[in-house]
């Protein structure tokens, strides 16, 4: 393991060879080759619709896109962006922490009574989320507490607060758009995203089958989980059909159908190049690197804990087996030295390289700090609870 540490270590020094670390892999969906998978669905523009309405087809829910495969042109369908990506590698830091693999610095707002957890690795915008902004840290607004005040004071000279308390607004990038004035964007230096290659896409029809097949009506749809009232076919009433409130057959209608792929792509990278933008203040040349080596070993962590598996679930309809992976530093000119690192592996060089770096001058907290949503937070939080159950009265 030290040889791997000390490797990491030479990708961030200052006479580096290396440019990144890369991460190549091939999945199939369930069932093999030519298998159909369920890509993400996107708003379809109305140029679009009306273009498919005049050809008597759907409109296409998903993202196609031409690409370089292989050095040829091919369409391709894209199956997982960057920031789901992210999200994914987050998802997978929090249940290692939670599970005791790991001890990581996190901002935790618990809500029993609603069922409500949020922490550092859930706000959608990092250290610069709202959901911090409108907090209480021991009663003090978050912003105006030493935490808060600390972590507002990261410059692009001096990431030390950031790397202190949310290393993953500088692994995965964050900017601080809703707060008045000028403030620092830290560009993403972890990405990875997969795409589908040749692909034919797929139809279906969606129905749904009532054993007793009921039919009628109901005397107010707002009754629907307890008291409403039958009334037969036919009768003129204000709560609907009984289809409204899952009762009786619905005919099959047309649906998105997925798509056929011959395998799925999956490309990462971590940048060495961003890590070395990052500034670390007036800390040692030594600390710097080893900070910068902390941070591209937890980045490979999340990696390996989200990828390093024999299958992959996207979502529902999506569930990807690995066929071949390769994780490799790529070098000056393109060359590949490809590097076998498991996610315990990867998960021991951080604590090595956090522990060298804090020894050093540049240290990363493993605590939670615990903060409470403001009232007004906490109201609108319950509304957006209670607001479907009201919906459906």
């Amino acid at each position: 393991m030290n040889g791997f540490v000390d490797r990491l270590v030479a990708a961030v020094g200052e006479d580096r060879r290396d440019a990144g670390i890369a991460f190549s892999g091939v999945y199939q969906p369930v069932g093999g080759q030519g298998g159909k998978i369920m890509p993400p669905t996107f708003p379809i523009p109305d140029h679009e619709v009306r273009a498919a309405q005049r050809e008597g087809r759907l409109p296409r829910p998903y993202l196609f896109e031409r690409r370089l495969v292989d050095g040829e042109q091919q369409d391709t369908v894209v199956v997982d962006q960057v920031p789901s990506q992210a999200n994914r590698v987050e998802e997978a830091l929090l249940t290692a922490r939670d599970g005791g693999r790991v001890d990581l610095p996190l901002f935790e707002m618990v809500m029993k009574d609603e069922g409500v957890r949020l922490t550092s690795l859930n706000f959608p915008h990092r250290y610069a989320d709202a959901y911090l902004r409108d907090s209480e840290v021991a009663g003090v607004r978050f912003d105006r507490s030493e935490i808060g005040k600390a972590l507002r004071s990261a410059t692009a000279g001096d990431v030390r607060p950031l790397y202190r308390r949310e290393p993953y607004s500088l692994l995965f990038g964050a900017w601080d758009s809703h707060r008045k004035g000028r403030w620092p964007k830290f560009a993403r230096i972890y990405t990875s995203s997969m795409f589908g290659v040749e692909y034919v896409q797929g139809d279906r029809r969606a129905g749904r089958y009532d054993p007793t097949n009921l039919t009628g009506a109901i005397d107010d749809k707002g009754k629907a989980e307890s008291d409403w009232r039958f009334l037969p076919e036919g009768t003129k009433a204000k709560g609907g059909k009984l289809s409204e409130i899952g009762h009786g057959h619905i005919a099959p209608n047309p649906a998105h159908g997925g798509v056929s792929v011959r395998e799925v792509r999956r490309t990462g990278w971590i940048s060495l190049a961003g890590l070395e933008r990052l500034r670390f203040g007036d800390a040692s040349a030594e600390a710097a690197t080893l900070a910068r080596a902390t941070l591209a070993a937890l980045a490979l962590a999340g990696d390996r804990l989200t990828f390093g598996r024999p299958s992959l679930w996207l979502r529902s309809g999506c569930d990807l087996t690995r066929m071949n992976e390769t994780v490799f530093f790529e070098r000056d000119g393109g060359e590949r030295e490809p590097v076998e690192v498991s996610a315990a592996e990867a998960i021991a060089a951080f604590v090595t390289l956090r522990d060298r770096a804090a020894a050093a001058g540049v240290a990363m907290e493993g605590d939670v700090v615990p903060i409470a949503p403001t009232r007004q937070l906490a109201d609108a939080i319950r509304f957006a609870i209670t607001s479907s159950v009201r919906d459906g009265e």
